[in-house]
């Protein structure tokens, strides 16, 4: 197993024996901060859907969407980002301080590595941070340090869980997750949430969640409606919840991929 420092001199374990959902993504957007067991166990999850690239770079497309429409829309200027995976293209500080430099982004992975490539990469940038937490522990993430300093949570703040509820199985209860994460926060904070889903192509998606699994990494497909639950006690943003590829896109319908080539949904919820 590889090791680095931590800020504190401590050895990290970047668990390179296994692969890992964050480090997986990166492979998939095309980075280049995974390992090779990453790599693999990505390829085998493209035997079964050879446009998973195409969905993930989707997701990615929608984040950013999302993430402009909270500031230019609605005045948000912090974020917490669930999950967030290693630093690539458009990440959320760049996509929001784009608008608004002022504007204060926690990110949070349970992948040791993402702490230490995203701290590295974002040591002068006082208004951002990363820290290691698991989305299944949302009170952690809250209490942290680094996340009290950062999130003034007398303010609307954006909640993103974009492609990591779908690693949190049934009886971890997401909606548990959302409900911790939505009582924190003050009204007219908004939610920003993607899943992948074996609704639209079954067979290709049931092949990526058995490929997954294989592989050690939970992977459970949700349809639109439970879905859609994830939202409850939120007022779900026009269009509510779609295709992630369609979610306020400017780019001509003709032009978009089919929807059995992302399988994934999105939405955005305020907290009235």
């Amino acid at each position: 197993m590889s090791q680095l420092d931590d800020e504190s001199g401590g050895p990290i374990d970047l668990r390179t024996d296994q692969p890992h959902a964050a480090r997986m993504y990166d492979y998939l957007l095309g980075g280049k901060d995974h390992y090779t067991v990453d790599g693999e166990a990505a390829e085998k999850a493209l035997t079964a859907f050879p446009l998973l690239r195409t969905a993930a770079r989707e997701n990615r497309g929608f984040l950013g969407r999302a993430v402009q429409y909270l500031v230019r829309e609605t005045g948000i200027r912090q974020f917490i980002d669930l999950g967030s995976g290693l630093p690539t293209a458009e990440n959320v500080h760049q996509v929001a301080q784009r608008h608004d430099p002022t504007t204060h982004v926690v990110y949070v992975d349970n992948d040791p590595i993402v702490l230490v490539y995203g701290s590295a990469m974002l040591a002068q940038d006082r208004r951002t941070a990363v820290i290691q937490g698991d989305v299944r522990d949302p009170r952690a993430v809250l209490d942290h340090p680094r996340t009290r300093e950062l999130i003034d949570f007398d303010e609307p703040v954006g909640v993103l869980a974009v492609a990591v509820l779908h690693f949190v199985g049934d009886e971890e209860k997401p909606e548990s997750i959302v409900r911790t994460l939505r009582d924190a926060v003050p009204p007219g904070s908004h939610f920003i949430l993607s899943h992948a889903t074996a609704d639209i192509a079954p067979e290709a998606a049931m092949g990526v969640q058995r490929a997954y699994r294989a592989q050690g990494v939970p992977l459970t497909l949700r349809d639109k409606a439970r879905f859609t639950e994830f939202f409850d006690g939120l007022d779900l943003i026009e269009p509510g919840v779609q295709v992630v590829s369609d979610w306020r896109s400017d780019i001509p319908e003709a032009e978009r991929p089919d929807h059995a080539d992302v399988s994934w949904y999105g939405g955005v919820g305020r907290l009235a």
